[in-house]
C-alpha cells in the first residue's frame, strides 16, 4: 500500500488517497479522504490521515481483519502492534523489554484520532462503528460538586459528552524557541535579501510558513505597519490555516527590509506574491515549500543551528508572553481558532522564567533563613 498524492477533478485542488496493493484505492479510505478535501481540509491534514489509516489497513490485513466487524479489543490491538519496531509487526522475531516503543503515544493518540473521524464518518453512513472508540457518558460524570467547572457549562449540563474509549498518557511537549543569538546567526547566514525577509517576517509576525509564502504585496502595509494574513488558494499550495483574516502589526524595520528587498532584488518582476523565485527558472514563480526547506537546510549547515521554520511562530508567542502580553492578545496575533489552544501550547514556564519571576518577586534574596 502507499499514500498517493491526487489533484481533485472539479476544484483543480491537492490532496491524497490510499493505494491498495494493486494500485487501486481503498475505497472506504478513498471516500472519507475525499470527504475531507471536499469540505476544505488542508491537504496535509489529509496526507496525515492518509497515512494513520494506511497503518490500519496494514493491520488488518496483517491479522486478517475486516473493516466493518472490528472491536474493540481489536484497536487495543492496533496500540500494541504500533508501538513495536516495524520488523516485528509480523510476530517473527521477539522484542526485548528494553527496546524503546516505535511509535510515541503522541503518535498513537493522533493515530487514533484519524480512526475515529474515520468510523464516525462510516457510522453515518449506516456502518456500526459509531461506538467503536467513542462512548457518550453524562456530562459532569466522576466530577465532585466542588470540582471546576467550565464557562457556560449551564448550558450544556445536561447533554452526554464523547469520551475517547482509548488513549495513552502523554506529557505536554513544550515549544522549542530560539534565542536571540540563534536568530542574529540565521539572519546574518542569509546570503539574499528575500531569504532574510522571510525569517524577519517569521519571527516578526509569527505567521505559519505557509502563510508567509501566500502573501502578496497587497498584504503588506508599509505606511500602516501591517501585514495581513488572507485564507486564499495560491500557486504554490501554501496555505493560511485560519479560516479567517487577520491583520498583524509589525516593525518599520521589517517594512525597511521589506522595501530594500524589492528595490534591490526583487526589481521589475511582474507577480503577486512577495516570495518568488528570482535566481532560479522559471523567474517570479511564487516560492513553493521544497525550495525553503532547501534553505534552511543550508542555513543548519552554515550556522550548526538546527531549527524547522514553525519554531519562529512559537518564538514570537513566548517572547511576547515573557514580555507581558495577555494570553487572548496571542491568540488573536497567532490565529488560534480557541484561546484553549494558545493555552495548551504556550501555558507554560521554563526553569529560566520560573527562577525570573522568583527573583522579581524578591524571592532568593538570602536574608529570610541562613542555611
Amino acid at each position: 500500500m502507499r499514500v498517493q498524492r491526487v489533484i481533485m477533478p472539479e476544484t483543480g485542488r491537492e490532496s491524497w488517497t490510499l493505494l491498495g496493493d494493486e494500485l487501486v484505492p481503498v475505497e472506504p479510505v478513498e471516500r472519507f479522504l475525499a470527504f475531507l478535501a471536499s469540505v476544505e481540509k488542508s491537504p496535509n491534514t489529509v496526507k496525515a490521515y492518509a497515512h494513520d489509516l494506511k497503518d490500519w489497513w496494514a493491520y488488518l490485513s496483517r491479522h486478517g481483519l475486516g473493516w466493518q466487524s472490528v472491536t474493540l479489543e481489536d484497536a487495543a490491538g492496533f496500540v500494541a502492534w504500533l508501538r513495536l519496531p516495524p520488523e516485528a509487526r509480523d510476530g517473527r522475531v521477539a522484542v526485548l523489554p528494553t527496546v524503546e516503543h516505535h511509535c510515541s503515544a503522541a503518535s498513537v493518540n493522533r493515530k487514533l484520532a484519524a480512526l475515529t473521524s474515520f468510523c464516525e464518518f462510516h457510522a453515518r453512513h449506516g456502518v456500526d462503528l459509531a461506538g467503536l472508540l467513542v462512548r457518550m457518558q453524562p456530562a459532569g460524570h466522576r466530577r465532585s460538586a466542588t470540582s471546576y467547572k467550565p464557562f457556560l457549562q449551564h448550558v450544556t449540563k445536561n447533554k452526554p459528552e464523547r469520551r475517547r474509549e482509548i488513549k495513552l498518557k502523554t506529557s505536554p511537549p513544550r515549544p522549542r524557541v530560539l534565542t536571540v543569538k540563534q536568530v542574529q546567526a540565521v539572519l546574518d547566514a542569509c546570503e539574499h535579501l528575500r531569504d532574510r525577509l522571510l525569517f524577519a517576517i517569521l519571527l516578526d509576525t509569527g505567521v505559519r510558513i505557509g502563510e508567509a509564502l501566500g502573501l502578496r504585496h497587497e498584504d503588506m502595509g508599509i505606511a500602516e505597519c501591517e501585514v495581513t494574513v488572507m485564507p486564499r488558494d495560491n500557486d504554490n499550495l501554501a496555505r493560511a490555516k485560519a479560516g479567517r483574516s487577520r491583520v498583524i502589526p509589525a516593525s518599520p524595520e521589517l517594512m525597511r527590509l521589506y522595501a530594500d528587498y524589492l528595490n534591490r532584488e526583487y526589481g521589475a518582476l511582474d507577480s503577486d506574491y512577495v516570495f518568488v523565485n528570482i535566481w532560479a527558472e522559471p523567474r517570479g514563480r511564487a516560492w513553493a515549500y521544497p525550495a525553503v526547506y532547501d534553505l534552511v537546510l543550508g542555513l543548519r549547515e552554515r550556522t550548526g543551528i538546527d531549527f524547522e521554520p514553525h519554531q519562529y511562530r512559537h518564538t514570537y508567542a513566548t517572547w511576547l508572553l515573557r514580555r507581558g502580553a495577555g494570553m487572548e492578545a496571542v491568540k488573536e496575533l497567532l490565529g488560534h481558532a480557541s484561546i484553549a489552544t494558545t493555552i495548551d501550547t504556550y501555558g507554560h514556564l521554563t526553569v529560566e522564567d520560573a527562577r525570573k519571576t522568583l527573583e522579581a518577586a524578591g524571592w532568593f534574596t538570602g536574608q529570610e533563613v541562613r542555611w
